[in-house]
């Protein structure tokens, strides 16, 4: 029998999404360009909004994962699965406009997500609070580290794992 089944799996998917031949490419420090995370995303049915419907990095309208960090784009996935017939809208990227620092979203450490009560019922019953953050968000920290901020019109999400 041979070993060829037609099927691609993670491993194989993986490859193709960072354009290698034999690796995967999945490291935390790997970045996505748009195309790649938003076939990562849509595959995981994961959808995204933009004020100005666009994806352009340099425009605070848009909603652009140019430089999303794969890290990023598996967190996001994995808490769309935890999440399940949940809807989840992404509505925020790596645009400019959003606050600096390392695990900022200009170097592909957060994502925004549309408040939905079946995704703040996720966060808050399975994640401990963990305070507030400068701002006054009130923050859950996961058991992988990722970091879920309650802006009040969104989930701020940092993902360091």
């Amino acid at each position: 029998m041979s070993p060829v089944d037609g099927i691609v799996g993670p491993a194989t998917w993986a490859a193709l999404l960072s354009g290698g031949g034999g690796s995967t490419g999945g490291g935390s420090g790997d970045v996505l360009t748009q195309s790649q995370a938003a076939s990562l995303l849509s595959a995981a049915g994961i959808n995204w909004s933009s004020s100005g419907n666009c994806s352009n990095r340099n425009s605070s309208s848009c909603t652009s994962f140019d430089g999303l960090r794969r890290a990023s784009a598996d967190g996001a996935v994995a808490l769309k699965h935890a999440v399940g017939g949940c809807g989840l809208t992404i509505t925020g990227g790596t645009e400019t406009g959003h606050a600096a620092g390392t695990y900022s979203h200009a170097n592909g450490y957060k994502l925004d997500f549309a408040m939905a009560s079946c995704l703040t019922n996720h966060i808050t019953g399975n994640f401990p609070y963990s305070g507030l953050r400068g701002d006054g968000a009130a923050l859950y920290t996961a058991p992988s580290g990722n970091v879920y901020a309650n802006e009040g019109s969104h989930w701020d999400v940092t993902f360091t794992a």
